[in-house]
């Protein structure tokens, strides 16, 4: 699907974020205090050793500016030494003294953290706020732009629309097969981006990894010097796509919490941070190795009051925030799953039906096209008359493409080119469907 032409995903980012997120020239810039700056200088060169400052300042997404007061500090400290300049990339090179060695072994075995430098955890919720999905503005337009390929009832594009303008959690119910997930994965498109995502937070003295290049992919041609210019955004914040997370059957409650790596010293947001400001589909609710009920109770208090709590090992209770477009979909009753107090704080409630049969043969069609597997209306005819019906005349949308694949894998076995026939469709047909009457 070409939905990518439609997305706000490439429109420019507005003046009052850019200036928002202007490069910082001091340390006070940044927000950062000079101790901890000086701690993660002395990892990095721990790390690697004899590097120059433009080195530097591209590990720690801090501009030149900012590290040299704190590098020059650090070598009347006798804690950095400086070597002399290499003629290949013209500059100073930095190393540890042994001082600095050991102080640095000493910070990485109490926060092993060692790559670009965090912003405050204000500054990040006074981010999100300026990027939340409730200022994504989503027209009738849009949804049918955004689907103009996709073989979907024009009532299910009536209820998603509004769901995805008003910014509101939804809940996603129906067959298996009806086409929830796919659909649930386009809708992030729909969203004005790009948005800004920290490499990291600071808590207090403690750093949280946020960044995850699985959920977060950079605009491309997005980059900058973080040495040498003087405008630009922050270079601790890289340009991103909205985020699209989706967990499933694998989802416990543990991977709601801060996650912290015992061997390395530190700790990982967990994927409702990771998707902020983007979408998380919690997909298959109800299929979770962990109790749906203490696994949407979870959900009560962020979907309220837009924020969630986190603990470190330490004791300390935070807040962080919590703005995404949140999706459950489930193949179960919802009735079954939650009760009415929960579902009436879910803004929008969903239901995915089988396709009624002119749509079914347009997607039918449309796959047969996209297959390059020659249609024979008197074989579809076939089986809308006498296949299905022993099928109660379900029409889901992931028949067609599952039912023409086993075709093709069929024709491709016998040496045959790739079309319909009676033969090919009741092959197809009996290696799709279960039919009981067959075993024993």
């Amino acid at each position: 699907m070409e939905a990518e032409l439609l997305t706000t995903e490439t429109r420019d980012v507005s003046p009052a974020m850019a200036e928002a997120l202007s490069r910082p020239h001091t340390l006070d810039d940044t927000g950062l205090d000079h101790f901890f700056v000086a701690d993660l200088l002395l990892k990095h060169l721990n790390l690697v050793s004899n590097q120059t400052l433009q080195h530097l300042s591209r590990q720690m997404a801090l501009p030149g500016a900012v590290l040299e007061p704190v590098l020059n500090l650090l070598r009347r400290e006798a804690r950095v030494e400086s070597r002399s300049a290499d003629l290949s990339d013209g500059g100073l090179r930095y190393a540890l003294t042994d001082r600095g060695r050991a102080e640095a072994l000493n910070s990485l075995s109490r926060d092993g953290y060692c790559g670009p430098a965090p912003v405050l955890l204000r500054d990040y919720e006074s981010l999100v706020r300026r990027q939340s999905v409730s200022g994504c503005v989503v027209t009738e337009e849009d949804m049918h732009q955004l689907f103009r390929n996709t073989v979907v009832e024009e009532s299910l594009l009536a209820q998603l629309g509004p769901a995805v303008h008003s910014g509101r959690a939804m809940f996603i119910y129906g067959p298996a097969g009806s086409g929830k997930s796919y659909i649930s994965r386009q809708l992030v498109k729909l969203l004005a981006g790009p948005v800004y995502i920290p490499y990291s937070l600071l808590v207090g003295d403690t750093v949280i990894s946020l960044f995850d290049p699985e959920f977060h992919h950079p605009v491309t041609g997005e980059q900058q010097d973080p040495v040498h210019l003087t405008n630009g955004h922050d270079p601790r914040y890289v340009l991103c796509h909205r985020p699209e997370v989706t967990t499933g059957g694998e989802l416990t409650l543990d991977m709601l919490d801060l996650k912290f790596d015992e061997q390395r010293k530190q700790y990982q947001a967990p994927i409702q941070l990771k998707a902020s400001n983007g979408m998380l589909l919690v997909d298959d609710l109800g299929r979770q190795r962990v109790s749906h009920v203490d696994l949407l109770n979870r959900w009560i208090v962020p979907m309220e009051e837009k924020r969630d709590f986190l603990n470190l090992r330490a004791g300390q209770h935070f807040a962080v925030p919590f703005d995404m477009l949140l999706i459950f979909s489930t193949n179960l009753n919802p009735l079954d799953l939650a009760d009415e107090a929960f579902l009436r704080r879910i803004g929008h409630k969903i239901g995915f039906r089988t396709l009624a049969p002119e749509s079914f043969l347009r997607l039918w069609q449309q796959v047969c096209r996209e297959m390059a597997i020659e249609n024979d209306p008197d074989v579809t005819r076939f089986m809308m008359t006498e296949l299905y019906p022993t099928q109660d005349n379900v029409l889901l949308p992931c028949h067609p493409r599952d039912l023409l694949g086993l075709v093709s894998d069929y024709c491709r076995y016998r040496g045959l080119p790739a079309r319909l026939s009676r033969e090919s469709i009741h092959w197809a047909w009996q290696n799709y469907f279960v039919h009981m009457d067959n075993v024993g």
